[in-house]
Formats: structure tokens, sequence, C-alpha cells
């Protein structure tokens, strides 16, 4: 392999792990709340919708372990699949007003949602890369 190739891995590596680690701390925080503050807010949310009250608790998956499984990049994929649901199920929930809406300075009212959605799908396609637990290879990594 040339030094360029090379370079150019390392690069695609780092990036991989820009994306996993700043999606993951920034969703994680949003799970920490929710565990500061409990299920209240999204138990209601989800009754409202018309599912089973039980259904909230799984904020916590997508909002506290599928991040934490993103940042030391272990079963990346799949971890990205679930940050990727929840966000659907964060705009269904509370958010559909919304969705053809700008805010004050002209952007889309759920930019910062439609951000972690398309990252996480990103890192779904892409995959952990190198620097992480899972390693490089593997179906889920």
């Amino acid at each position: 392999m040339t030094s360029a190739a090379i370079d150019r891995r390392t690069s695609e590596d780092f990036a991989r792990l820009l994306l996993r680690v700043v999606l993951g701390g920034l969703i994680l925080l949003h799970g920490i709340s929710k565990l500061s503050n409990g299920p209240t807010a999204v138990v209601g949310a989800v009754t409202r919708f018309g599912l089973p009250a039980e259904f909230a608790y799984l904020v916590y998956v997508g909002e506290v372990l599928a991040p934490l499984l993103l940042i030391v990049g272990f079963v990346t994929r799949a971890a990205a699949l679930v940050v990727a649901v929840n966000m659907v199920f964060a705009v269904l929930l509370v958010h559909v007003p919304q969705i053809l809406t700008l805010n004050k300075m002209g952007g889309w009212s759920l930019e910062l949602q439609g951000m972690y959605f398309f990252t996480a799908l990103a890192i779904a396609l892409l995959g952990a890369g190198r620097y992480s637990l899972g390693g490089a290879s593997g179906r889920w990594n």
C-alpha cells in the first residue's frame, strides 16, 4: 500500500471516529437528561400516540445504550440504526407540526433532528472504522 493510500485510509477512519463520537455524545446528553428527569414526558407522548406506556423506556436504548456503543465503536452499524429509528419516533411523537416549517433564522425547524438522523444513517453505511472497539471488520461494525 502506498503512503498516499495509508494517509487516505487514516483520514477516513479518523472521520468515522469523529462522526461516531460527536453523534454519540450529543444524543447521550439527551439520554442523560431523561435519566435525570425520568421518562414522564416521553410516556405522555407515547401514550398520546396510542402506544403502550412501556414503549417510552425504549428511549433509553436509543439515547443511552446506542450512543455509548457508537462512541466506543461496538456493533456500530446497529447502534446507528437504533439512533436513526429513535429520531424518526422523536419526530413522529413530538415534532410533526414542524416538519414543513422554518425557524426564525430561516433554517428548517427540524434541522437538529434531521442532522442526527442523517448522520446516524451515514454511520450505518460507513461503519466504525479501525479506531473502534469492534475494529474495521465485521458485519455490524
